[in-house]
């Protein structure tokens, strides 16, 4: 049996979405005949169809969300990366035992695999075989298939979001039209809001033209 984490983490507002899956070795071959990738080269109605077929095909499917207060705290100024990629392997070793597998391929989110592999290694008991890699999800259909769970599930906290706070775009830094709900945001509440992530780059720039204009 195989299983993989992934968890995407660009976006400035909304959690941060860990996902696993494990699947018996004969049925990776259905997930690639469901045409399960890369979920960022999937439309959002492809990603929600192929995560019904995931269910059904997959022995054990996981996910958890990591909330921005939660981000904040593991995370501190021109250190983002590691300490966020810290926090993803306490949230990988949490998923890891309910999957019941000897071996996970992960989409390693350091720029050292090794050394995530490593860290991840420490927090488990036992602890299955590692294979940690770049780009694992367009390499191993299983790490595809858990991106995939990922990204619905998050994008799934997104709208709720969207329902309760109104249309803010995509969540993304790069989304000009998040930035600028989020500088609307500030210049009506006097204070950052509640589903961003503070410790984001991002508000050095939107406090800058927000409050220093």
């Amino acid at each position: 049996m195989r299983c993989e984490i992934r968890s995407p983490k660009g976006s400035v507002l909304g959690p941060l979405v860990v996902a696993g899956v494990s699947i018996e070795e004969d049925s990776l071959k259905d997930l690639k005949e469901l045409g399960v990738k890369d979920s960022k080269l999937l439309t959002h109605e492809m990603r929600c169809a192929l995560y019904e077929e995931i269910k059904s095909l997959c022995k054990v499917v996981v996910f958890l969300p990591i909330h921005p207060p939660e981000i904040d705290r593991y995370v501190t100024y021109g250190r983002l990366h590691r300490k966020l990629n810290f926090l993803e392997a306490i949230h990988m070793s949490r998923i890891i035992p309910l999957l019941m597998v000897e071996q996970v391929f992960i989409d390693a989110p350091d720029t050292n695999p090794a050394r995530f592999s490593s860290e991840l290694s420490d927090m488990l008991d036992p602890c299955p075989k590692i294979v940690a890699e770049h780009r694992a999800d367009r390499n191993y259909v299983v790490v595809s298939a858990a991106s995939i769970v990922a990204k619905v599930e998050r994008d799934k906290a997104v709208e709720l979001l969207r329902t309760e706070h109104g249309e803010f775009g995509s969540g993304y830094p790069s989304d000009e039209d998040t930035i600028t709900y989020l500088r609307a945001w500030v210049e009506r509440e006097g204070a950052i809001p509640p589903f961003a992530r503070r410790s984001w780059k991002t508000w050095d720039r939107i406090l800058t033209v927000t409050l220093f204009p």
